[in-house]
């Protein structure tokens, strides 16, 4: 474990957390309180080459990544009988990677603000063309170039949103994220996209899909609903109408803390989870 992951030792249920590209662990934490609250034990993994500088990030790739998630993956399943994971944004793209590659170990996965495209209401035009960005990388150009999210900044709490910026701002990308978006790691994403979108119908395991109606990041079309039309196994639903891209710290994070405790338990069965878990609707407070 790296010194910014977090570890909530529980029950015999473990969820894996994964957070988004140039983000932080910190973005699953109040999630993974809610988990773990509700009797899981829950593991807030770090990407590779996260929560450092711009430069440790372009130097990894989106299978570097990956391979973080399933050694994450691999330490959480010694300690528990069974295995769900979530992601945020990129990180349910992995999620979705590693239920399709690893179905044995999976017993479920809720992919959260699901970002296959940059494509949501904020965005400005040319980030519509992203996927010159792989171009760009095979020929090694623009290796220092950056792209900036626009305000609202995936936060439609405006004070939470104010304070989130100032963190970005401080300069320690291990509180709250990188403040952009390097262009060659843009590009690993899509190319962990395309990854990702070609192995969608190998999962069959349960799914839970929450993504906002009004994500300014990553559009529900695109996204959410590519999955919900594209996985084999069932899927649960979870549309947010009072929230942007963050959902796990937005002004609905405590109904998306519910509707994870309850996917879990539905998932598994009451009767498996009897001496694990307490009832949903005390674990989101």
């Amino acid at each position: 474990m790296t010194e910014h992951e977090f570890l909530f030792e529980g029950g015999s249920t473990g969820v894996l957390l994964i957070h988004g590209l140039t983000g932080t662990p910190n973005e699953m934490r109040l999630l993974g309180k809610g988990l773990h609250r509700a009797g899981y034990t829950v593991y807030g993994m770090q990407l590779a080459g996260h929560c450092g500088s711009a430069d440790d990030l372009i130097a990894t790739s989106w299978e570097d990544w990956y391979e973080s998630v399933r050694v994450a993956a691999d330490f959480l399943r010694t300690r528990v009988d069974r295995m769900f994971v979530m992601g945020l944004s990129m990180g349910a793209l992995l999620s979705l990677k590693l239920a399709a590659e690893q179905p044995e170990k999976v017993s479920g996965v809720a992919a959260l603000a699901t970002m296959f495209r940059h494509d949501g209401w904020s965005m400005p035009l040319y980030t519509r063309l992203c996927f010159l960005l792989r171009i760009f990388k095979t020929l090694r150009i623009g290796r220092n170039g950056f792209f900036t999210e626009q305000p609202p900044y995936g936060i439609k709490d405006a004070s939470l949103r104010r304070h989130i910026v100032e963190q970005m701002q401080a300069g320690d990308s291990a509180v709250a994220g990188l403040p952009g978006n390097p262009w060659w790691s843009v590009a690993e994403l899509y190319a962990l996209a395309a990854n990702v979108r070609r192995r969608l119908p190998a999962i069959t395991a349960p799914c839970l899909l929450v993504h906002a109606t009004e994500d300014d990041i990553a559009s529900l079309k695109n996204n959410a609903l590519l999955v919900q039309n594209s996985v084999s196994g069932p899927v649960q639903t979870l549309w947010l109408e009072d929230s942007y891209h963050m959902v796990t710290i937005d002004r609905e994070r405590r109904l998306v803390i519910q509707r994870a405790c309850d996917f879990i338990a539905q998932t598994l069965g009451a009767n498996t989870l009897a001496h694990d878990v307490k009832p949903a609707h005390l674990v989101a407070a």
